[in-house]
């Protein structure tokens, strides 16, 4: 008997209830966060344009212990100490992803990451066209490669879009798959001058800490100590700092074990995710969004190569990748869309992914480091393309808000009052009982209400 074909998968389908829950719970702390990041970077907008003087004292005022080689600014702080916090998150999100999550099935992996490595690719060769042509420097092509997924989720709470998780869903792995791919970069990309020494000490720190893991050693005391001195040794290894944040994000156990409510993974993630979006990536716009803003310096965003490279990057580069990366992933696999859902869906999608806000701040310091006026350029130029992607995807997803409201009140839709939606429980002879029951008490009550109703007619017209 010749084996069935595989069933062809649905692009943007329906999550499993565990997955939508996950999924639920993470995206609303991103939103809180976004929303504080909103706000943290338009602070800085208005401090470094206002009063210019402070913001910059503040910024680069230095402290910390310089035997340890971490007398740093505040800025730095924020962008080395802080960004460690969120590339834990990241790094937890990665292996939950790989071990239980969408990318566990490599069938099921095949799109967010051909899409991700597509709009990733696509920024990138943008954005060597234009300084290439233009005469600009190449050093920034990776500055538009990464997606704010924090921006993105803000940007659709305030515009009050109720996305179907799927939507939601597609965009937050697609964002953990960025991730990876932006932490290579930086890496591989922008690794100063080794030190072995630190470097090594730093491999023997997360190798205790993977230790004290298996081991099953508990207690924050043993952990946070030893996560700031890896931080400290990796810092000093001339390796980005934030490296091994997401070393030893990845190394946390996300798979459950029999009676665990949650895994060790998770429960960390759910603890310190908050502290990640509603503190660490705040005060890093805070302290990096300050760029001074005049009827000139956007003049140069779109004339200079550089700036100008890097906002057609985010605006053309990631929607062009994405949408084309998951199109193609669709066609070549045998892949269905969705059929409450169009291609123009993906493609607004694809216009949010352009908001790059805090790696790509992040890389546009590294890749200019040694030029502060074309960092302050590039960094107005990521704000100005996030921007532009924002608008576009708000009308983008207005055009469709019906469509999507629709489909996010059928998920919702809990008529038997059990705490699990509707669609999940169809299959469930239990949910049928119940809803046949309430249906029944609904209609007993409209007959009690009918004969009341005939009984107080006929009792108006008969005699006392």
């Amino acid at each position: 008997m010749a084996p069935s074909p595989p069933t062809p998968r649905t692009v943007l389908g329906r999550l499993s209830l565990p997955e939508r829950t996950y999924v639920a719970d993470a995206l609303r702390t991103e939103t809180v966060g976004g929303v504080l990041l909103l706000v943290a970077a338009v602070a800085a907008l208005v401090w470094a344009n206002t009063f210019g003087g402070s913001y910059a004292s503040v910024s680069d005022f230095h402290f910390g212990p310089s035997a340890l080689g971490l007398d740093l600014s505040v800025a730095h702080w924020a962008a080395d100490g802080l960004l460690a916090v969120f590339f834990f998150v990241a790094g937890i999100e990665l292996k939950r992803e790989l071990v239980a999550g969408e990318l566990r099935d490599p069938r099921a992996a095949a799109l967010p990451v051909v899409a991700a490595l597509c709009g990733m690719v696509m920024p990138a060769l943008v954005y060597l066209i234009v300084t290439t042509t233009g005469g600009g420097s190449t050093s920034g092509w990776a500055v538009p490669t990464a997606t704010d997924i924090a921006f993105a989720l803000a940007v659709l709470a305030v515009l009050g879009a109720s996305l179907p998780s799927a939507l939601r869903a597609f965009l937050l792995t697609l964002a953990v798959v960025d991730d990876l791919f932006a932490i290579l970069i930086i890496a591989v990309f922008f690794t100063a001058d080794l030190n072995f020494a630190a470097l090594g000490g730093a491999f023997a720190g997360l190798a205790l800490f993977w230790l004290l893991l298996r081991k099953e050693v508990r207690g924050w005391y043993v952990y946070v100590p030893l996560a700031l001195v890896v931080w400290g040794l990796m810092y000093n290894s001339g390796v980005h700092a934030t490296i091994a944040g997401v070393a030893m994000g990845l190394m946390l156990r996300c798979t459950r074990r029999e009676g665990e409510e949650h895994s060790p993974g998770e429960h960390i993630e759910h603890l310190v995710r908050p502290l990640s979006a509603g503190v660490a990536v705040p005060l890093f716009a805070l302290f990096s969004a300050g760029v001074t803003v005049s009827g000139g310096a956007l003049g140069d965003v779109f004339t200079r190569p550089e700036t100008l490279g890097v906002v057609l990057g985010l605006v053309v580069g990631k929607a062009v990748g994405i949408f084309g990366g998951t199109w193609l992933t669709a066609r070549f696999t045998k892949a269905e869309l969705n059929p409450d859902l169009r291609w123009p869906d993906v493609f607004a999608l694809a216009t949010l992914a352009g908001i790059g806000f805090t790696v790509s701040l992040l890389i546009g310091e590294l890749a200019f480091d040694d030029d502060p006026a074309l960092t302050d350029q590039v960094k107005a130029a990521v704000l100005v393309g996030s921007l532009i992607a924002a608008l576009l995807a708000g009308v983008l997803l207005k055009m469709r808000v019906r469509t999507y409201q629709a489909l996010y009140e059928y998920e919702e839709r809990d008529e038997d009052m059990s705490g699990v939606p509707d669609v999940y429980e169809q299959d469930d002879p239990a949910y049928h009982l119940r809803m046949a029951a309430i249906y029944e008490e609904k209609a007993a009550e409209h007959r009690r209400k009918a004969r009341a109703a005939g009984a107080s007619s006929d009792g108006g017209d008969s005699p006392a």
